[in-house]
C-alpha cells in the first residue's frame, strides 16, 4: 500500500537518493575568489591561499592555470613555515631534533613548508580584498602550532600588496619563516628579451640540489650582478640573493620589463632574500617562459643553518607584505 501523500511510492525516494549521491564537481584548487580594483584583477584558491591568476587591463601578469589544475612547479603558492629547501628534512631546535617528510624525495629534500596543500577558510572578502586563514596544527618533524593569515588586496594605483601574518598559537617557540613563488611574465615568448633588474648585492652558492655550500658572494663580475637592468639573454638562474637595496619605504624592488610591459615586484621589511629561477629544468611548455621571483624570509636550508630563522615564542606575532604592480 503507498504511504499517504506519496504519488509513486518507494520509487520517488530512490529518485531522490539518487540525485543527492550524484557526485558534485569539486575545482582541484577549491574555492575561487575574485578581487577587482581599477584595471587590476586576481583570483585566489581555497587550496593553499595561492595566487592563481593576476591580470591589468586583461593582460597576464603572471604564469597562471585553471581552477582544476593543480599549480604547475608551484606557481603562486605561499610557501610556510619555511620556503624553500631543508637538506634531508633534517633539522635542530631547541636542543632537539626533528626529521620532516621527505616531499621532494629526488633531492633528499623537505620542500616549500606544509601548507601548499591544504585548505584555507575565508575570514574576510570584499570587492577589493580577501584575506584566507588556516590553522597549522603540529604533526610529527613540525611539533609547533601557527595561526596563519595571508590578505591579498588591490588597488588602483599600487595593485596588488600581500600581507602574511603568523601567530604562535602553541605552548612552545617555534621556527618560522615564509616566502611566495610567482611566475612573473610579460607576455613575451621566452625572458630572454626582457631586461632584470634585482637590486641585490650577493648571491648564495648551492649544490645541484639546491642547497647552500658556503655563504653569500658578492655579485660583481658574476652573472648573478642584474643591480643595473640588462637583458636575461642566456643567462641560467635558479639561486637566491639578497643583500638588498630598498627605497625611502623599505621596500627592495625588482623588476622585469620588455618594450610593452614593466612590472614590479617589491619585497617589503623582512623579506631579505629573492630566490630568483629561469625554469631551465622545466618541460618544455615552461622552460624559460616566466620568471619566478620568490620573496623569502630566510635561504634554503635556514632550518638547518638557522640564518635568517625567525623563532616565535609563545603568542608572538609577526607580519609581512610585498607586492606586484605594473611600472
Amino acid at each position: 500500500m503507498r504511504q499517504p501523500g506519496s504519488a509513486c511510492g518507494g520509487r520517488c525516494a530512490d529518485a531522490m537518493i539518487g540525485r543527492m549521491n550524484k557526485p558534485h564537481a569539486v575545482p582541484l584548487t577549491g574555492a575561487q575568489y575574485e578581487i577587482q580594483a581599477g584595471d587590476y584583477r586576481a583570483w585566489v584558491t581555497e587550496l593553499g591561499a595561492g595566487l592563481r591568476k593576476l591580470t591589468h587591463q586583461g593582460r597576464a601578469l603572471l604564469t597562471d592555470f585553471e581552477p582544476e589544475e593543480l599549480p604547475p612547479h608551484s606557481a603562486g603558492q605561499f610557501l610556510a613555515p619555511w620556503p624553500n629547501r631543508i637538506d634531508g628534512g633534517k633539522y635542530q631546535f631547541g636542543g632537539a631534533t626533528f626529521q620532516l617528510e621527505l616531499s621532494e624525495p629526488a633531492r633528499g629534500t623537505a620542500i616549500h613548508g606544509l601548507t601548499r596543500w591544504v585548505n584555507w577558510k575565508p575570514a574576510a572578502h570584499i570587492s577589493d580584498e580577501i584575506t584566507l586563514t588556516h590553522l597549522l596544527l603540529g604533526r610529527p618533524g613540525y611539533p609547533f602550532c601557527l595561526e596563519l593569515s595571508v590578505t591579498y588586496r588591490l588597488d588602483v594605483a599600487e595593485g596588488l600588496q600581500i600581507s602574511v601574518t603568523a601567530t604562535n598559537v602553541g605552548p612552545h617557540p617555534a621556527p618560522y619563516g615564509n616566502g611566495f613563488h610567482p611566475y612573473l611574465t610579460t607576455g613575451a615568448a621566452l625572458i630572454d628579451g626582457c631586461e632584470l633588474e634585482i637590486p641585490a648585492a650577493q648571491w648564495l652558492p648551492t649544490d645541484d640540489r639546491g642547497i647552500p655550500t658556503g655563504p653569500p658572494k658578492d655579485v660583481t663580475g658574476s652573472a648573478f650582478d642584474f643591480r643595473t637592468g640588462h637583458a636575461i639573454a642566456g643567462t641560467k638562474l635558479d639561486n637566491a640573493l639578497t643583500g638588498l637595496s630598498r627605497d625611502e619605504t623599505g621596500r627592495a624592488w625588482a623588476r622585469l620589463a620588455d618594450d610593452n610591459l614593466e612590472i614590479g615586484l617589491w619585497a617589503g621589511p623582512g623579506y631579505d632574500w629573492l630566490q630568483v629561477f629561469t625554469g631551465d629544468a622545466l618541460e618544455p611548455e615552461h622552460r624559460r617562459r616566466a620568471l619566478a621571483i620568490e620573496p623569502m624570509t630566510c635561504p634554503p636550508n635556514s632550518f638547518g643553518t638557522g640564518d635568517d630563522l625567525l623563532t616565535l615564542a609563545p603568542a608572538d606575532t609577526v607580519t609581512h607584505t610585498w607586492g606586484i604592480a605594473v611600472l
